[in-house]
Parts: C-alpha cells; sequence; structure tokens
C-alpha cells in the first residue's frame, strides 16, 4: 500500500475520528507491562457462580447454541429475563416480543442508538459517561449534549435545571445510566421521577443502562425508570449478565421495552453481531433463576471490597467519592498536590505498581473531570489490600 499524501482522504472516517485507542486498552497494556495491579479496567479476577459455569459446559455439551441461536435470543434467556423484571420490579414483558438478547451492553448500546437516532438529532447523556456511548452517538450521526455531574457533599449529583435547559426541539433522546459508572451515583426515586417527567412533557425516547442494577449499597436504591409513570412505552432497559454474575467475557446482554421499541433496535442489531453467545445463554437463564441469596451475597461481597479499597485510599491521601453502586471508586487527587489524572495514571504505574482510569476520558468538558481518577474493587480481597499498601507510598 502506498503512502498517504496531503490531499487524501484519513482512512478512519471523521464520525470516528476522535476515538482511537480506549483509555482501557492503553492502561491494561501498561498493567501487563509494568507488573501492575490492575484496577483501572471492570473486570472480575475470578470467575462467578460455579453453576452458572458448570451449566454454560452442559449446553455446550448437549449443543444447545453452539450453531446460531434464534435472532431475538434463546426462549429460556428471554422467558428468565421477563421473570426477573416482573419479580424484581413488578415490570411485565412479554417475552417474544418485548426482550432482546444482545452482545453484551455495550452492543445494546450501539444498536439502540443507530436504530432510535438520526443525523442531526441531540442525545443527552450524563457526563461523565461510559465511553461507547460517544461512539455509538457518533456512529448513528448524532450529536451528543452534556449534562455533567457534579461533585456536591461526597457525591455526584445530577442538575435537574441543568437537564431541563439542555433539551431542545432537535433532542430525540436521554441516555441514562444509573447506577452510573464512573462515579458510582445512583439516582433517587425524586432525580428519575423529574426525569420522567421531562421525557413524557418533551416527548423524549430514553435509554437506560442499569447493568450494575444488582451492586447498590447502604441506603440507596435502584428505581428502573420504565416502573415510573409515562415510561414503559419510551423506554428501552438495558441489562447485562457479564456485570451480575461476572462473566464479562460471555458477552450476554438484553433489552426490554415495548414491541415497537425492541423490533426498531433489533433491526439494527441483527446488522452488527446477528446472534453471539449462543451456550452462554442458556447458562444465564440458570443464572437470573438463582435464589435472592446470590444476589444478596454478590451485593454484600462488593460492599465489603468498596470499604477495604476505600480505606486504602483515604490512607493514602486521596478524597473518596464512597460509590452508592456499582464496582468502581472516583477519586479526586488534588489533595495530593496533582491536579492532571490523565498525567498521574500514566505515571502511577512506576510509582506504586497500580493501574487506574482517569475520569477526564468520560468527559467532553475535559477540565471538569481533570482531577477525578476512577478504580475498580471488583477484584479479589488480597489483591485489593496489597494495591492498599502499595498505594499507601503516595502518602509518604
Amino acid at each position: 500500500m502506498t503512502g498517504m499524501t496531503s490531499s487524501e482522504r484519513p482512512l478512519l472516517n471523521r464520525r470516528l475520528a476522535e476515538f482511537g485507542t480506549t483509555i482501557f486498552a492503553e492502561m491494561s497494556a501498561l498493567a501487563l507491562r509494568t507488573g501492575s495491579i490492575n484496577l483501572g479496567q471492570g473486570f472480575p479476577d475470578t470467575d462467578g457462580p460455579e453453576e452458572v459455569r458448570e451449566a454454560a459446559v452442559r449446553a455446550l455439551r448437549a449443543g444447545h447454541g453452539n450453531q446460531y441461536p434464534p435472532g431475538p435470543g434463546v426462549p429460556e434467556l428471554r422467558t428468565a429475563i421477563a421473570a426477573h423484571q416482573r419479580r424484581r420490579y413488578g415490570l411485565s414483558y412479554d417475552p417474544d416480543g418485548e426482550v432482546l438478547v444482545t452482545a453484551g451492553a455495550t452492543e445494546a448500546i450501539a444498536a439502540a442508538l443507530l436504530a432510535l437516532v438520526e443525523p442531526g438529532d441531540e442525545v443527552i447523556a450524563l457526563e461523565p459517561y461510559y465511553d461507547s456511548y460517544a461512539a455509538s452517538i457518533a456512529m448513528a450521526g448524532g450529536t451528543r449534549v452534556p449534562v455533567t455531574l457534579r461533585p456536591d457533599a461526597g457525591a455526584f449529583r445530577l442538575d435537574l435545571d441543568e437537564l431541563r435547559a439542555a433539551v431542545t426541539p432537535r433532542t430525540r433522546l436521554l441516555l441514562v445510566n444509573t447506577p452510573h459508572n464512573p462515579t458510582g451515583t445512583v439516582l433517587t426515586r425524586a432525580e428519575l421521577t423529574a426525569v420522567a417527567e421531562l421525557a413524557v412533557e418533551r416527548d423524549l425516547l430514553v435509554v437506560t443502562d442499569e447493568v450494575y442494577e444488582h451492586l447498590v449499597y447502604d441506603e440507596a436504591e435502584h428505581v428502573p425508570l420504565a416502573t415510573l409513570p409515562g415510561m414503559r412505552g419510551r423506554t428501552v432497559t438495558i441489562g447485562s449478565a457479564g456485570k451480575t454474575f461476572s462473566f464479562t467475557g460471555w458477552k450476554v446482554g438484553w433489552v426490554t421495552a415495548t414491541p415497537e421499541l425492541v423490533t426498531a433496535v433489533r433491526s439494527a442489531k441483527q446488522f452488527l453481531t446477528y446472534v453471539a453467545s449462543g451456550p452462554f445463554q442458556y447458562a444465564v437463564a440458570e443464572g437470573l433463576r438463582l435464589p435472592d441469596s446470590y444476589f444478596a451475597d454478590f451485593r454484600a461481597d462488593m460492599l465489603a471490597k468498596r470499604d477495604l479499597l476505600a480505606g486504602g485510599l483515604e490512607r493514602a491521601g486521596f478524597k473518596v467519592f464512597r460509590p452508592a453502586g456499582t464496582y468502581f471508586i472516583t477519586t479526586d487527587i488534588r489533595p495530593l498536590g496533582e491536579s492532571d489524572g490523565l498525567t498521574f495514571c500514566r505515571a502511577l504505574p512506576e510509582r506504586c505498581g497500580v493501574v487506574a482510569i482517569p475520569n477526564a476520558v468520560f468527559y467532553d468538558h475535559r477540565e471538569q473531570g481533570a482531577p477525578f481518577v476512577r478504580f475498580a474493587f471488583c477484584k479479589r480481597t488480597g489483591v485489593l489490600e496489597e494495591a492498599a499498601t502499595r498505594l499507601k507510598t503516595l502518602a509518604g
């Protein structure tokens, strides 16, 4: 292939020009190169429940899902997803027309935005946001409009007036994430009620990423947006087996919505992966039928790990925003005499053998996120204890 001249178009289309290698790939490579503890990328370092893993082995051996599964997902999983939504939240979905299985929540987000957004449509997203949101909006030709969550009294808060002011005649869709990655904020029932009222008033669609629904701590409560008045018919709800059962490599996610919305999302999804994760779908169906004690124990284990790492970060000198949900802790590095999270994270492996993620990469307003750094605590207790020991060197 000959070299490019200055007059030739770049190879990468302009919608994706700002999206190069993800920060996760960069930091994970840095962790490998330096032998550091990787608290950057949010994947567990142990597998989930043995009975769910064995269910996948049984499915493989029985030939369940080894060929293309049905486009909407295997019936057993769609039935289990509908039962889960009904049992936990009182939401009734028809497994045959209102549930769609996807290649993880990331594909669900991409398919929903590609299906529902046209060039020129504005999409409001809560900033900082998971990095695939911006890329998916761009691929759909939409315009992202960030509404910034701001630190207040130990947590990151949504300014409802700012949200309302962001809506214009071009706004098509609200993209909501609660429990929220990376800040760990869980939007309250009152906040979500205000979001719902705005969506109804302005006739907006809502895509709601609820993948951390089972990881909510202390007094926080997870309220699915679709349960609120006027929202069942305009909300696409996204869930994830990777987050709930700690099998992130299986890539099983799902969408629940009205038949019209599911049909729209499926129209895009079928040309992305078509189908995925056949045998794992059967295993996840069994996982969703686990007793409530599994979900309670999973939450309790993550809560203990949250407190272990939060304590270590506080002793190291960080200001810690103790999360109400997810398995991430956002910290402020300014008490350490630092202000640039990206520079700090690139140097941290050499300084103390730990890798984290700079929150600035999740912002359009980079300066708003500059002093914040995210750590993942979905790791073995011994790993978190060693990370806390290493980080303590920052405090001198």
